[in-house]
């Protein structure tokens, strides 16, 4: 295959103003990913896309199953099961309490 270039699990982001920290989600456009490195505003840093990781969650609401479809609350930046004003990121890899503040999430680049 001379069109292949790479398997996508990871992509190339410029850092916004005030930069990135390395393993705190960021959303750009309907694609969230975690930083593999923190990178200071406008330098480029790669993001995994794809995979699933533990990220800050909305307590009060529990997940009972997993496959359960998450949202990215970016006013908040959490993860819930609230789709309403929220982006579409992935759906839960375990059960989580609803007392819990971090949930395993298994992000997926939706389109």
């Amino acid at each position: 295959m001379n069109n292949f270039i790479q398997p996508g699990k990871t992509l190339d982001f410029v850092a916004p103003a005030g930069g990135v920290v390395s393993g705190q989600a960021q959303l750009r456009g309907t694609v969230l990913h975690v930083p593999g490195a923190s990178a200071k505003e406008g330098e480029t840093y790669a993001g995994t896309i794809e995979g699933v990781f533990e990220l800050p969650c909305a307590t009060g609401t529990a997940w009972e199953t997993t496959v359960t479809v998450l949202y990215w609350d970016a006013a908040n930046k959490r993860v819930t099961p609230t789709a309403n004003g929220n982006t579409k990121i992935g759906f839960a890899a375990a059960p989580k309490l609803a007392a819990a503040a971090s949930g395993n999430v298994c992000l997926l680049p939706l389109v």
